[in-house]
């Protein structure tokens, strides 16, 4: 199995949360394709089993900027795959992944679990949720 794990970060939270993401995808014995959402290859992403994406809530709880890019882009190839979201936040509550999710949902993704959102640094038991949402998105 080949997973994408995509991700923008700001502060270093999200990015924090990617890593733990990709360490459990690895632990489950599937391929990963890790990086940035301003660095990944929309192509081989879209080739992948599982597309796990992970964005900081911006501004009035909007994706970042880099992810909104790179999503915009990969939207189309979305239908029927499995598709996982994540990210953190510092105020608000939640509204940019119940909307990123809608937007999946509206191109016929098969939206994998709930999105998962940390509030601000994961900590250790933070950390251990990444890793249990991402065992369980890719099975």
């Amino acid at each position: 199995m080949k997973v994408a794990v995509i991700y923008a970060s700001t502060t270093g939270n999200t990015e924090a949360m990617a890593n733990a993401v990709s360490e459990a995808v690895k632990a489950a014995g599937a391929e990963v394709v890790f990086g940035t959402a301003d660095s990944a290859d929309k192509a081989a992403v879209a080739a992948c089993d599982v597309i796990l994406l992970g964005s900081p809530a911006m501004g009035d709880e909007v994706l970042e900027d880099s992810m909104e890019e790179f999503y915009a882009g990969l939207e189309s190839d979305l239908s029927g795959k499995k598709v996982g979201i994540f990210g953190s936040y510092d105020w608000g509550d939640g509204k940019w992944l119940r909307d990123w999710k809608d937007r999946l949902d509206s191109v016929g993704a098969a939206v994998t679990g709930e999105p998962l959102q940390v509030h601000l640094t994961p900590g250790d038991a933070e950390i251990e949720q990444c890793k249990a949402w991402a065992a369980a998105a890719i099975k």
